[in-house]
């Protein structure tokens, strides 16, 4: 009965979902007018003129677009406890992300409009979606594991990981369904924090997972240590559900699938930040993902192509093509205007609009004019371990500059399962990477400016290590894939030794 009440309840938020999916560009010019609307009076509204803003033509005039570091100001008087500066709703509450060239960490403000209706709605959409997926799922018979993360209450606001601050306020019902407890799933010592989950969950009857893949990985192996359990399923019989987003799961699911080995186990792909929640996958058989058009975001796109360009386009949604890659520019109702979150996303279809996630604009390597993204490199490694067996725990790149001969890539990797023939991993990843890339490939001719890939094996546990060095342990917290420079790759190196 319970669950069927339930059921009932996200599956009336479908017809809306069709609405905008039939009639997306309606959408977008309702959210454009409420954004204005809500932005008129506040100081960055009034700075900008908002009154006379009456097209798109006249918000891209007089807006320029804006990184973290342009935002920051204000956000910092929003911090000290003044109001009505980007939004005209009091902001209490600030995500915490990783940090930026100027700073250890983001604080991302979060209105309780983008809680509501953006961040909660996106969780109930997903539900939503799901449920109309699989229809016989009894997704409510058992508890639902949500991977927390800190917080931090201060006088003026409370900070704290996007995880931990949905969390904490939660609906009644959500939290009925949850485990474990707040009170532990807010510990600030990880290690101990870690601990105890394993204690209270591995008794319970979990039927879905949330978190982020690395994170999610350390728990289940900690359970099976805990448990003697030679699979997740003896722990868990009824889990039918594992709902990821965050990082490209290619690179993961082989481990989850030797983990959960369950033909009935279903993975649902969303994308989230602490920005907003912005799309979510939407059919069965396909990872592609559904553009959310009613979260009270408005989106324009920048052509990856063009991002170098002083004079460069920026396309409404009505004027993408498939199959090219942008750079996301949001509007949001956290009073984030016209802001450059540093995603690159491609569009998969165009009625409806589905994406993928192509990488981060500031996740790349372009030491020798390469431009890898990690779209280009989480493929390459899942196709280096399909056919020779291996699966990768974690990985990142690094450059190798140039000095008497070519320059180069080298790849620290930490293998759940190593190939029997390195040599052929490391071909078949050199291989893919040509194909997929352009630019590499034009670099990689006769090895004159970049080198094979040179891989380098790290013992098991190395980016934990690294992680926990860097105090980044948490839910949130993820490897990056790629840098410029070689400043994580030494350390890693060092921690290996």
């Amino acid at each position: 009965m319970k669950n069927s009440i339930l059921s009932y309840a996200l599956k009336t938020r479908l017809k809306k979902i069709d609405f905008f999916k039939n009639n997306p560009h309606i959408a977008q010019e309702i959210t454009f007018n409420y954004l204005i609307k809500n932005g008129t009076n506040t100081v960055f509204g009034k700075e900008h003129d908002f009154k006379n803003i009456n097209s798109y033509s006249s918000f891209s005039n007089r807006i320029p677009t804006r990184s973290y570091e342009d935002l920051f100001p204000y956000i910092q008087r929003l911090r000290a406890g003044e109001q009505n500066i980007l939004w005209n709703s009091k902001i209490k509450l600030f995500s915490k992300s990783s940090g930026t060239t100027n700073a250890k960490s983001k604080f991302i403000p979060v209105s309780s409009e983008s809680l509501i209706n953006c961040h909660f709605k996106g969780g109930k959409d997903m539900l939503a979606l799901y449920l109309d997926n699989f229809p016989t799922k009894k997704f409510f018979s058992g508890r639902g594991f949500i991977l927390g993360g800190t917080l931090n209450k201060y006088k003026n606001y409370t900070d704290g990981d996007l995880s931990a601050i949905l969390l904490s306020n939660f609906p009644f019902w959500v939290n009925f369904h949850r485990s474990p407890k707040l009170s532990t799933a807010l510990i600030q010592d990880w290690e101990k924090k870690l601990k105890l989950i394993v204690e209270e969950i591995s008794k319970q009857n979990i039927t879905n997972l949330s978190g982020v893949p690395s994170w999610i990985l350390v728990i289940l192996k900690k359970i099976l240590k805990k448990t003697g359990a030679n699979n997740i399923l003896e722990v868990w019989p009824n889990l039918e559900l594992y709902m990821h987003g965050g990082v490209n799961f290619g690179p993961y699911k082989k481990q989850f699938q030797n983990i959960i080995p369950s033909n009935d186990m279903n993975y649902l792909e969303s994308y989230n930040a602490s920005e907003g929640f912005f799309a979510v996958q939407d059919q069965a058989n396909s990872d592609e993902m559904l553009l959310m058009l009613d979260y009270g975001i408005f989106f324009e796109f920048i052509k990856y192509s063009d991002k170098e360009k002083s004079d460069k386009k920026y396309y409404q949604l009505f004027e993408v093509e498939k199959n090219q890659d942008y750079i996301l520019v949001i509007t949001t109702n956290g009073g984030l205007w016209r802001y450059l979150i540093g995603d690159i996303i491609c569009f998969t279809s165009l009625s409806p609009y589905r994406i993928k996630i192509s990488g981060r604009t500031n996740n790349q390597i372009n030491v020798f004019g390469e431009e890898l993204i990690s779209n280009n490199t989480d493929k390459a490694i899942k196709n280096a371990c399909l056919k020779t067996n291996a699966i990768v725990r974690e990985y990142t790149v690094a450059p190798i500059f140039i000095s008497k001969s070519s320059g180069g890539h080298q790849w620290l990797i930490e293998f759940e399962i190593i190939p029997r023939d390195l040599k052929l991993f490391t071909y078949i990843l050199d291989e893919d990477l040509k194909k997929n890339n352009s630019d590499y490939e034009a670099k990689r001719s006769n090895n004159l400016i970049i080198s094979p890939p040179k891989i380098t094996i790290l013992n098991n546990g190395t980016f934990y290590k690294w992680l926990e060095k860097n105090k980044r342990l948490g839910g949130q917290n993820k490897i990056p894939r790629l840098s410029n420079d070689r400043k994580i790759a030494n350390i890693l190196l060092k921690i290996n030794c």
